[in-house]
């Protein structure tokens, strides 16, 4: 099989991420505010540049704000001459999934589940913690069962901010290391952070008794450092979970095309 090559661009609700994948290494991606097209169009171009000219340098998008990436398509549509697929209507994501396609809102879900399969091949707990908290359950022979969608921890804070008189507006950060908050920001951050840090322990415990294991837990997303390092639930946090489900998918659809290419 030849050597997979491509941009893999992971576009989020607030901020997008980009890589370039060359066979089975990732380079360190690039994370750019939505709020800047032409950063995040920067970013592409600077990864598509350190990929072999000699090979074809596709481009895979993968979705969850499509009034943002139908934007940055365009742009990049405007520069650059590769190939350009969407995950999900060009592209399918490599996990079998017994729910129906309309009820699952969310392309990044179903590639972490399939990023993470690919890896452990064995039941296991996909948190992702961005703008929302996802927490997914795949069991022992791949397949996705779905699982649960909360507030991120800064839009929690948010809302908090927005919906009091006296609350302040802060940042999402690790609160101090206090049994108690002891000023109203520090209140607001244990509750936030130990709540999302409760409801990913009470999901995992109902997956585990539902499958009638305890899964191996991986948590992702931009927030997942500051909220599971050094908790003893979390397996591994894979910072870029989804950027490797962009990579399994893309190396599953060639495989398929050179199977069905030599028949």
């Amino acid at each position: 099989m030849p050597e997979l090559q491509l941009i893999a661009i992971d576009v989020g609700n607030s901020c997008t991420r980009v890589a370039a994948v060359s066979d089975t290494s990732i380079t360190e991606p690039i994370s750019q505010s939505n709020g800047d097209l032409g950063a995040v169009t920067e970013a592409v171009l600077r990864h598509r540049e350190t990929l072999s000219e000699a090979s074809p340098r596709p481009i895979v998008i993968a979705s969850v704000n499509d009034v943002f990436a139908d934007q940055l398509a365009s742009a990049l549509r405007d520069q650059l001459s590769e190939e350009m697929y969407r995950v999900g209507p060009d592209l399918p994501v490599p996990i079998k999934c017994e729910l129906a396609p309309e009820t699952i809102t969310g392309v990044d879900r179903l590639l972490n589940a399939a990023a993470a399969f690919d890896v452990l091949q064995q039941a296991c707990i996909v948190v992702d913690a961005g703008t929302a908290v996802t927490v997914d359950f795949i069991d022992g022979k791949g397949t996705f069962h779905g699982g649960a969608i909360a507030p991120g921890g800064r839009m929690q804070l948010q809302a908090l901010h927005e919906h009091t008189e006296a609350l302040p507006d802060l940042e999402f950060t690790a609160p101090d290391a206090d049994a108690f908050g002891r000023s109203t920001g520090q209140a607001m951050l244990q509750g936030v952070h130990f709540g999302i840090q409760g409801l990913v322990r009470t999901l995992a415990e109902q997956y585990a008794e539902h499958y009638g294991a305890y899964p191996t837990i991986v948590a992702t997303g931009g927030d997942a450092d500051t909220l599971f390092r050094g908790d003893e639930l979390i397996d591994r946090i894979v910072p870029d979970l989804t950027l490797q489900g962009i990579a399994v998918a893309a190396r599953h659809a060639m495989a398929s095309a050179g199977g069905e290419s030599s028949d």
